[in-house]
């Protein structure tokens, strides 16, 4: 292995692949991206992948920097005192710094049945299941879908549009993120596409059955295939390093995305927690955030003080079969407006995302350091003014906790 620093990053999507590619500016520099499977998955087409429309993978040789060396193998330590991971099948590596894009999952549902009976789809195999399932079950069978975030969202669509019976089973309400106009966008296409859609105080899933999913208020819908796209975590790893992590368990890092444990560690993704003031998960801010992990890592090789992290750009975007969608537009707090773009248009984005995340990446390893989107102006001033009501709230709610 050629360079004078080793650079580990662990985690080969949307945000490992980018920082990973971004590194690759400096000569002297050796990079190691660590990922348990040998093709990149295109998490953004994961519904697709249940819906029969697209495989949902793309190889790394269309999306990763030729210099960048690809490991096949699990991190299952990190050891920040002797700067090394162990690997599941290949011993330890060592590293000069490592950066920390383990992405996130669902969470374990706590309901009684979900675990056994419910499919979970926020991972490759996930899915790859739930279509063998589908494929299995009548054209006819019923279809329940728990949790009408994006993934739920996107899901019963893409199996409404293809003939499937599908409920959608909200938890509270449709599109949590959504501003009221878009979410009733929404609700119009799901049942134009013939979803029923269950929302509001009792939308809440108590047992899940073989053949059954009961809510709340002691209704039972019949469920041949019940999927689960509630919840969020991500990967314990950190936390059994023994590195410091917010109530989820993502990296507790600074401004610059530098672990609070160790100069040498950094987090980008859905497991960065900067400030433990994480932003959403999501692809939007994954790319972005691995951008600034990289350039503190240039920075430091360099002798320069890092920038501190700002996003300046926030929307949802969210597929609702093939040929139509929902763009719903932020502002700086990351809350949504009335602005939307649905409908054939919306799909038309949707795509365009989708296909742009993925040359952005490749971009960035054909000319490491061209991606900028961390750098739109904006967003400066309203993390600082986060950042400042956060340590002022922080004290008095450890006394409240205290008393």
């Amino acid at each position: 292995m050629t360079g004078n620093t080793h650079v580990v990053v662990i985690g080969g999507g949307y945000a490992g692949v980018m920082a990973a590619n971004r590194l690759t500016q400096r000569d002297d520099m050796a990079v190691t991206l660590i990922n348990p499977r040998p093709d990149f998955v295109h998490r953004l087409r994961l519904h697709q992948l249940v819906g029969g429309s697209h495989d949902a993978v793309v190889a790394y040789q269309d999306v990763l920097a030729e210099g960048v060396r690809l490991t096949v193998d699990t991190v299952t330590r990190i050891d920040a005192a002797g700067r090394s991971v162990t690997l599941a099948v290949g011993g330890t590596l060592d590293y000069d710094y490592l950066i920390y894009a383990v992405g996130s999952g669902s969470a374990e549902p706590s309901v009684p049945g979900a675990a056994e009976f419910a499919h979970q789809i926020s991972t490759l195999e996930e899915a790859q299941r739930l279509r063998l399932v589908l494929d299995a079950a009548p054209a006819t069978a019923p279809v329940t879908v728990v949790g009408a975030g994006p993934t739920g969202i996107e899901t019963v669509a893409e199996l409404a549009e293809a003939g499937r019976m599908v409920t959608l089973v909200c938890g509270s309400v449709l599109g949590p993120y959504l501003h009221t106009r878009g979410r009733r966008s929404v609700a119009k296409r799901l049942a134009k596409l013939g979803v029923t859609v269950i929302d509001g105080s009792d939308a809440k899933v108590t047992t899940v059955t073989s053949d059954a999913v009961r809510l709340a208020n002691g209704r039972e819908l019949p469920s041949e295939v019940t999927i689960w796209t509630a919840g969020f975590g991500v990967p314990d790893l950190a936390a059994r390093s023994g590195l410091s992590t917010d109530a989820v368990g993502r990296l507790l890092t600074d401004e610059t995305l530098t672990s609070v444990d160790d100069e040498r560690i950094l987090a980008a993704g859905d497991s960065a927690a900067p400030s433990n003031l994480p932003l959403r998960m999501s692809c939007l801010n994954a790319a972005p955030l691995a951008a600034r992990a990289a350039d503190t890592v240039l920075s430091r090789l360099a002798g320069e003080q890092p920038d501190n992290l700002h996003q300046g750009f926030y929307a949802q975007c969210i597929s609702l079969g093939r040929s139509a969608g929902i763009y719903q537009f932020a502002n700086r707090s990351d809350v949504a407006v009335r602005l939307h773009i649905d409908d054939g248009l919306g799909a038309r984005i949707k795509e365009m995302v989708c296909t742009g995340v993925i040359k952005y990446l490749a971009d960035e390893a054909h000319k490491p350091g061209s991606f900028r989107l961390h750098r739109v102006p904006g967003g400066v001033s309203k993390r600082r003014q986060l950042l400042r009501a956060n340590r002022i709230e922080t004290p008095a709610a450890a006394a409240d906790r205290a008393a």
